[in-house]
């Protein structure tokens, strides 16, 4: 059975003051807070949130 590969995404910047549609993304991911890290699986629609929002996420792989 193949290994379901992960995302670790940390809110690095404010989600005050930005598009409605960037702070959706960033409630899609998960993420609440300032420095809050989340795990998500890698998929599609997930990396295309995180593209999105790249300016305000750190992503890596885990």
């Amino acid at each position: 059975m193949a290994k379901v590969k992960q995302l670790r995404v940390t809110l690095v910047r404010s989600r005050h003051g930005r598009l409605a549609s960037h702070k959706a993304c960033v409630k899609g991911l998960g993420l609440r807070r300032m420095h809050q890290s989340v795990i998500v699986e890698d998929t599609p629609c997930t990396r295309g949130m995180v593209n999105k929002v790249a300016y305000m996420v750190n992503c890596e792989e885990v």
